[in-house]
């Protein structure tokens, strides 16, 4: 079952040819329709949405689907002003980096001599092929997890498929059990044993103790992605944003 173009999303022309065709059967879905008439109704309320609407597929804009060399997986938005822009994890430039990102820093200074830039903008790891993917792509102000359960989900498990679906190696970095469950994905698509599937608790302060420092996911990945002939990222990031 479809539904007519007026219901459903349209797919953002800044999406590479290989996302808008890998794709173009979910924005047609009955689900998305749905998420579309509650993001429409949250504005018409309206209720702050983060990020700004023609940033929700930044991820998917910044690294098409047969660049994709590595996925690092984040739950939802940064909820306040002007943080998130469609990369998770990543903030504008001129925004401090958050507590997670922070985190995400320190191990990356243990695992590969990283120096930290002074801002959080991880737009030169996009570039590279590192997709940087929330689980649900939108958030409210001030309310984490306030667009859970909407189809978002839906949508994220079918890009992770169609990832996983690749023939290339990619290293997936699934941080906290809310990123692990997309693992799923991964070996429903014929991914397993293939792919480089990473697991660490969440770089938050809540958890970033009990196994994600010392995780050194950012090596171990570019030792597979090496070892299988797809080069390693440059984890460093530019000074100047």
């Amino acid at each position: 079952m479809s539904v007519s173009p007026a219901e459903s999303p349209a797919i953002p022309e800044a999406l590479d040819a290989s996302w808008r065709d890998a794709l173009a059967g979910e924005f047609s879905a009955p689900y998305m329709a749905d998420l579309k008439r509650f993001l429409v109704a949250r504005r018409a309320a309206g209720a702050p949405i983060f990020p700004r609407g023609k940033d929700w597929f930044n991820a998917l804009a910044m690294t098409p689907l047969t660049s994709v060399r590595a996925v690092i997986l984040g739950q939802d938005p940064y909820h306040g002003p002007g943080q998130a822009h469609g990369l998770c994890f990543s903030v504008l430039p001129g925004v401090p980096p958050p507590p997670s990102l922070v985190n995400i820093f320190k191990e990356l200074r243990e695992d590969v001599g990283f120096v930290p830039p002074g801002h959080g903008h991880l737009v030169h790891w996009a570039q590279q092929g590192v997709l940087l993917l929330n689980s649900v792509l939108t958030v409210e102000q001030g309310q984490a997890g306030a667009h859970a359960g909407k189809g978002w989900e839906r949508f994220t498990d079918a890009v992770i498929a169609r990832v996983a679906a690749q023939q290339a190696p990619v290293a997936f970095l699934l941080w906290g059990a809310y990123a692990q469950k997309k693992a799923a994905s991964v070996a429903d698509a014929g991914g397993a044993g293939r792919h480089l599937v990473l697991k660490s608790p969440h770089p938050s302060p809540l958890s970033a103790h009990n196994g994600f420092f010392g995780c050194r996911h950012f090596s171990r990945a570019n030792a597979f992605l090496e070892a299988n002939g797809r080069g390693a990222i440059d984890w460093t990031l530019p000074i100047s944003a």
